[in-house]
Formats: C-alpha cells, structure tokens, sequence
C-alpha cells in the first residue's frame, strides 16, 4: 500500500555510503508527501550541486519503484544542509608557504579591518590562541593546556578544524577568516575540499628565498582537483616605519620583492604591511594594531578589507 509510513520503511533500505547509515536514520529525507502516484521529497545532502548525488537519487527511485510498481512517480528534490555555516557567506582562508611571516598577525588584522568596513565577521586560529575585539572568534587554544605543546597528526588536527567549524554557532556573518598553519598539509586540503572557500590570501615576507615557499602554497589552491581562487599576496614585514618619522620607509629586507612574487604568481599585490615600533608592544598586549585608527599598519589593512570585499 503505497502511503507515508510505508515509504519512510522502504527507504530505510537506502544506504548512504559514505556515513554508513540509511537516509531515513540519517536524517537525509524531509518534506515527504504521498498522494495518488506521486511519491514527493527532499533530500538533504551536504553539498547540493555534488554531481555524486545523482547515485543516491537513482538508487532511491529504483528502491521506490521496485517496491511499488513502475507506475509511480518519485520527484526527489536535493536540498542543502543546513549547518552552523548556512548562513556564513564568505570564507577566507589565510595560509603561508612556512611559519615566521606573521601570518596569524595578519589573519587577525584583516579581520579587525573587515569589521570595520561594518561586516559581520568570524576568526578561527587553527593554532594558537589570541584574544577576540569584536569578532566572532573560536581557537583550538581555548581548549588545549597553554603550557604543553600541541603534538598532533592529521586526523586529530583536521578532526578539531572540522569541529570548530560545524559545531560551533556562527550566525550570520559576512566573512568567516581561517587562520590556517604553516605550510600545503592535511588542514588545508581538508578546508579546501570540505568548505566553499571563497578564496585564499597568502602571506610573505620580502626576502626572495622565501618564493619557494610562497609558490608551493599559492599552487596548492590552484591544482585542478581544489580551483580555489587567489584574492591575491599580502607583503608582510615590507619595510620599517619610524613612529616618529612616518613618512619613512626602511626596506630593511628588499625592496618590491612582494610585487615581483605577486607578478610571478599571476595575483594582485593587496597591500605592505610595514613593521612598526608598537608591533611588539601590540603583540604582547593581545591588541591588534588594527584597533589603531592613526597606524599606518592600520591604514594598510583597510585597503586590504576594501580589495577583497569588492571582489565579492
């Protein structure tokens, strides 16, 4: 007899692979209606556009018709997940070629300069902790002992992102920031290819031996199997500002290296960060330089925030 209840039974036979279970227990079938010939519902899948859900979508059908009768007609809708992410419509992912560039300074910078252009935004470090002004910020830190070493392989590490991530209630926000770590490894391809990253921004130094480096992480975003767009390169540590004298510029470690990096990789210089005076004071005080209105590290972030958000 072809009603609710016998439907709901016979996709408990449906098995999604991939989470072990059926579409029924999992969750996965919604707005079910039964009238006539007509079997109607939604299925709700982690990624609506994912060609893969053809294979459920058929195997639902055939289980349907089988049971009963060709006659029918099934009309199943693929439907987006709602997660803690829904309604995040932007992520940007901050990555390095290696450590030491200051990369998490910046994560944290431009996220202070896109709150203030007025936009909703989130800050996860992935890493280590820093303190939050104003934004929606979640770190690994919070939940780890200060004073021992975070010593973990992949899984653990791409488990805890994942967890940041979906478990956690962003609400609305325009952009989501991720701080990522060092390097073309685990986290990074599980953000890539679990998330709708907008784009990445990549971080440098000006010293030419670190190419190399800046050219591994920008190739990782391009391989074919990721295509995540490059909003561009973000020269950090570009030159030295006196406080005093701030119509000065020391290029202490080269001079326009990072538009020759940028020019190399086929992306946009978005902005010099210089080094000042109050970056160490600011650092040790867990206050993002940003937060001053009068620094031209400051001044330098907001045309980072403008670039980026017009290309939204």
């Amino acid at each position: 007899m072809l009603n609710k209840e016998n439907v709901i039974e016979v996709l408990k036979d449906v098995i999604y692979f991939p989470k072990g279970d059926n579409v029924v227990a999992l969750n996965m079938v919604d707005n079910l209606m039964v009238k006539d010939d007509v079997i109607r519902f939604d299925l709700v899948m982690e990624h609506a556009n994912d060609p893969k859900n053809d294979i459920l979508v058929n195997g639902a059908k055939r289980t349907l018709t089988e049971v009963f009768g060709e006659g029918i007609e099934v009309e199943i809708k693929v439907v987006e997940e709602k997660t803690a992410l829904s309604k995040v419509k932007h992520i940007i992912a901050v990555v390095s070629g290696k450590g030491g560039v200051g990369k998490s300074t910046v994560a944290a910078n431009l996220a202070i300069a896109l709150a203030r252009a007025n936009q909703r935004v989130g800050l996860i470090d992935v890493m280590l902790p820093i303190e939050k002004y104003g934004l929606k910020l979640l770190s690994i830190g919070y939940f780890v002992d200060a004073n021992r070493p975070l010593i973990w392989r992949g899984p653990m590490a791409t488990s805890a992102l994942n967890q940041l991530m979906n478990d956690t209630l962003w609400g609305e926000l325009d952009w989501m920031v991720v701080d990522m770590p060092p390097g073309t490894g685990d986290i990074q391809l599980t953000l890539a290819q679990q998330y709708n990253v907008s784009g990445a921004l990549i971080v440098t130094t000006p010293q030419k031996v670190a190419f190399a480096d800046v050219l591994r992480a920008a190739m990782m975003f391009k391989e074919e199997a990721l295509q995540i767009p490059i909003y561009g390169l973000v020269e950090n540590m570009a030159y030295f500002t006196p406080t005093d004298m701030p119509e000065k510029k020391y290029y202490i470690f080269g001079k326009e290296t990072g538009q020759q990096f940028a020019d190399q990789l086929g992306v946009p210089l978005l902005g010099q960060i210089p080094i000042t005076e109050k970056i160490a004071e600011c650092g040790d005080a867990g206050t993002p330089l940003a937060l001053d209105a009068d620094s031209p590290v400051t001044k330098a972030f907001d045309n980072i925030a403008h670039e980026i958000i017009k290309s939204k």
